[in-house]
């Protein structure tokens, strides 16, 4: 669905990826991580064309670069880290945003307004927004904000979703439902997802691949389980991790 080749960014004479590169297939839910500063977030914003590279990137065998934004954005979908309003939408309003790739002249008529109808019922009910679809954004917290640009994105219908630190604004409740919610969105077929994630116990936990970024630079990629390996991430994030997350879970234990 998505491959992504020899994929580099530069700033000036910082580069900050080089020569990346890897693919997401169907029903794969593909984990981006890495410390601070790896360039997980640049990685994404290539893939999504916010930021200039060399390399590839190709989405169903065409060239990202070629396609229209109105045919991007009718199968990818982007969740961002966070969100800056001014304006006074309201919830139901700001999902509706999601289905403005399917208009003008998409479907038409009833048939339109039906499908739109549709979309839109079902992400507000997916992300528990519905209670609140009359509210303005600007009355919300930053966790409902999130959940808003989510149900967004659901009603979008998307193939392939794009999420950047999707929880990192959640409580923990909403945490274990969003990720949740994307499992089993991605049950269906002709769907993927790519995330970048900072907790690795989340990334262990739900995603099927992982790439492990350093310093701009891929350090292995494949099954999530074969990447998240203990060597790999000691040499990474240059300490024990496995020993740092037996200690933080020993906390819980009575």
């Amino acid at each position: 669905m998505l491959e992504v080749k020899n994929l580099s960014v530069r700033y000036g004479d910082l580069t900050i990826l080089k020569n990346v590169s890897f693919s997401v297939r169907e029903g794969q839910w593909l984990m981006i991580i890495g410390p601070n500063g790896a360039g997980k977030s640049t990685a994404l914003n290539a893939i999504t064309q916010g930021v200039s590279y060399t390399g590839e990137i190709l989405l169903k065998g065409c060239s990202m670069e070629q396609l229209k934004p109105t045919e991007r954005a009718r199968m990818v979908g982007v969740l961002a880290q966070n969100h800056y309003v001014g304006y006074s939408f309201t919830v139901e309003e700001v999902v509706r945003l999601g289905r403005y790739a399917y208009s003008p002249g998409f479907l038409s008529g009833r048939q339109k307004e039906k499908e739109d109808k549709t979309a839109v019922e079902h992400a507000l009910a997916l992300t528990g927004m519905a209670p609140l679809r009359t509210k303005s954004v600007l009355t919300l917290s930053g966790g409902e904000l999130q959940r808003v640009f989510l149900a967004q994105v659901f009603a979008q219908e998307p193939q392939l979703l794009l999420l950047d630190e999707p929880t990192n604004h959640l409580d923990l409740i909403y945490q274990k439902q969003v990720f949740g919610l994307i499992t089993d969105w991605l049950k269906n077929p002709g769907r993927a997802v790519v995330s970048v994630v900072h907790d690795l116990s989340l990334a262990k936990a739900f995603g099927t691949h992982a790439v492990l970024l350093d310093q701009g630079t891929c350090v292995a990629k494949g099954e999530a389980k074969e990447v998240l390996s203990a060597a790999n991430l000691n040499e990474v994030y240059r300490m024990d991790v496995s020993a740092w997350m037996r200690q933080m879970l020993s906390q819980w234990e009575e």
